[in-house]
């Protein structure tokens, strides 16, 4: 695990154009991590106090399916974010997430950010920002996903992805 440079992260999409000193403030609470497969990153409603930029890998966000145990709702790849409840009282995960192969990312200390955002109300403003977008598009794919398992009930076994391909 290393620290991380403002410049590293103002190559990852989710940070892009983002002003320098608010990059520099975030690198204070980043940390390169590299993370096995089948590495559990959180679960359903579990403290959140993290959020990942995933430079490389591959991530698969779950949810308990009553009959069904923790289905894969949505995979996440190079240049994407993971992990908003951090954000949002009462910081517990509304999903599960886990590595579908090896994992480089960049850790980010959800409790520092946050202390970051709240001594600079222009940064938090940002971030709020960018990851409602996330949460919009993750929202309504999630939306879209659970109404086929639920259209076609008893096509997908436990722990078994709904879509592989996504």
């Amino acid at each position: 695990m290393t620290s991380v440079l403002a410049s590293s992260l103002a190559r990852h999409s989710f940070l892009r154009d983002l002003r320098t000193p608010h990059l520099q403030r975030l690198s204070t609470a980043a940390k390169e991590v590299e993370l096995p497969e089948r590495h559990r990153f959180f679960d359903e409603g579990g403290h959140a106090d993290r959020f990942w930029l995933i430079e490389t890998g591959r991530v698969g966000l779950d949810v308990h399916i009553p009959g069904r145990g923790l289905v894969v709702i949505e995979t996440f790849g190079r240049d994407t974010v993971l992990g908003w409840s951090w954000l949002f009282p009462p910081f517990q995960w509304r999903f599960g997430a886990r590595a579908l192969e090896p994992v480089r990312a960049v850790e980010f200390d959800g409790r520092l950010v946050r202390t970051l955002c709240a001594a600079d109300p222009e940064l938090g403003h940002e971030l709020t920002r960018r990851f409602a977008e996330v949460m919009l598009d993750r929202l309504q794919a999630t939306r879209l996903r659970l109404l086929d398992v639920y259209t076609h009930p008893g096509q997908v076994r436990p722990g078994e992805t709904l879509w592989p391909d996504v």
